[in-house]
């Protein structure tokens, strides 16, 4: 009887951990949809329409939020808004979905210098 319900346990352990690896989609599964807004969105980012930028950006990631690219555009965005709180928000989005994002890293400690967390960032190297 003591056994049964370790048994169980383990087993209802291994299904939740199996079916939550199975729910996460590769970088290269994120939505067409979401991809192509990345492609607007950086578009009119290079146009100097920083409005609907961050607005078609947004929607990229609201359809597929594992579109990294779309939270390392938008952080790029609040930089040259002069917004390093919300870049270093959106870089830390995007090393959640990949922690060795060497362009996110780079943006992050970039932006807590900018906001003057200079110990901060030297932490983030380490």
């Amino acid at each position: 009887m003591r056994f049964s319900s370790v048994a169980l346990a383990a087993a209802l352990t291994v299904v939740c951990v199996s079916t939550s690896l199975s729910g996460q989609r590769p970088d290269a599964q994120i939505d067409t949809r979401s991809m192509q807004l990345l492609a607007q969105g950086r578009s009119l980012m290079t146009a100097g329409n920083l409005d609907g930028a961050t607005d078609v950006l947004e929607t990229s990631v609201a359809v597929d939020p594992r579109n990294r690219g779309a939270f390392l555009l938008l952080a790029r965005v609040a930089e040259t808004r002069d917004l390093p709180g919300k870049a270093i928000r959106l870089y830390r989005e995007a090393l959640l979905l990949e922690p060795n994002d060497v362009v996110a890293l780079k943006g992050q400690g970039e932006a807590l210098v900018t906001k003057g967390a200079v110990v901060r960032a030297k932490d983030n190297l380490v």
